[in-house]
């Protein structure tokens, strides 16, 4: 089978995206090669395409929210046939010997996880390539089976919003008799809100903008709480046991502090870099905690998808064309979608 791919490119930091020829690698005994029918459009693609964190190598391929079927399989490979609904997320690879793998963390490798795109593989320095294209060649070991009750193109964005938000879930033990806040409404949020739900947890929406009480009440969202009505904000002192803050940009934290129960702790996923003027005071008098976290392991993925079709849960999504990734990528910037882009890859094929 041949590995000539078309996809869509960024071939700088400035420019379009736009149809690029390549090669994927050949498939090795445990690999396999799934059909891409559906890809997400993360704000981290945004990011990467743009170089806003500095290490940016062109021509590249973005996405890693993929799902598709598989087309064939290496000699080694146990858990997939061709035909199978299979993902494939944030991770291709890692060292799979060190302390976090050893612990289903593939996502805090110390020896450094392989992305997606944007990233060299371990095994012949290849350039990582990711989901605007034909297909992708992935070790079964961290390709996702789907399960068949989930639809495909509302799946794709669980394979990076889904698990950035399940995995701090599942790690502070949220569940039934559990009060979780989500800060902001919009990729990842509305999926803290679905997940948190799901799990047993009193739900609630902490927002700037007034607007949005009606949607987070449909998403699953207990309460919506005004962040900027001091009142409000009062009112929930001392609540939450968690808070998962899905906000992408800068911001003050502090004011969310004394809506933590005592023992809480509020988990950034959204924003990565330094906050400024943060206060540890109101941490270290009620033991609350201001921690991180980084999408999932792959056996934490799959345990994702699994609830997530157990549970009839998908993200709320805009279908579009590939041809029309770049006009996508400045709505998204002005958060003009409910509430991911997907890309129906059968788009591509009007290119060739």
């Amino acid at each position: 089978m041949s590995n000539n791919v078309k996809g869509y490119a960024a071939q700088s930091p400035t420019g379009r995206l736009g149809l690029f020829d390549f090669e994927r690698r050949g498939l090795r005994p445990d690999d396999i090669s799934i059909e891409i029918l559906y890809c997400g459009v993360c704000h981290s693609d945004v990011h990467n395409v743009r170089n806003d964190w500095g290490n940016a190598k062109y021509p590249m391929v973005p996405d890693h929210e993929i799902v598709g079927r598989v087309l064939e399989v290496g000699p080694k490979v146990k858990r997939f046939k061709p035909g199978d609904r299979a993902g494939v997320g944030c991770l291709v690879e890692s060292c799979r010997h060190c302390g976090a793998c050893g612990k289903g963390w593939e996502q805090y490798c110390e020896n450094g996880a392989t992305y997606t795109y944007n990233h060299s593989d371990p095994i012949d320095g290849t350039r990582t390539y990711g989901g605007y294209s034909e297909k992708i060649i992935v070790s079964e070991r961290f390709a996702l089976k789907v399960p068949d009750s989930l639809d495909l193109a509302g799946t794709a964005p669980l394979l990076c919003a889904g698990i950035t938000t399940y995995s701090p879930l599942r790690h502070w033990k949220v569940g039934p008799g559990s009060k979780v806040a989500i800060v902001g409404l919009g990729g990842l949020g509305h999926m803290g809100i679905k997940l948190a739900k799901a799990m047993g947890a009193q739900t609630t929406l902490l927002s700037r903008s007034p607007g949005k009480e009606a949607d987070a009440r449909r998403l699953g969202a207990d309460h919506v709480v005004i962040s900027t009505d001091p009142a409000q904000m009062a009112a929930v002192a001392g609540s939450f046991d968690l808070i998962i803050d899905t906000v992408p940009y800068k911001h003050d934290v502090n004011p969310y502090v004394p809506t933590l129960a005592s023992g809480g702790t509020i988990v950034m996923v959204g924003y990565l870099g330094p906050l400024d003027d943060f206060n540890t005071g109101p941490l270290i008098f009620s033991r609350k905690g201001l921690a991180g976290s980084l999408i999932g392991g792959i056996a934490e993925t799959q345990e994702m998808l699994d609830f997530c079709g157990e549970h009839g849960i998908h993200s709320d999504i805009e279908t579009i064309r590939i041809q029309d990734i770049n006009e996508a990528y400045e709505r998204l910037l002005r958060a003009d979608v409910k509430y991911r882009f997907v890309i129906d890859m059968a788009s591509l094929r009007e290119d060739q």
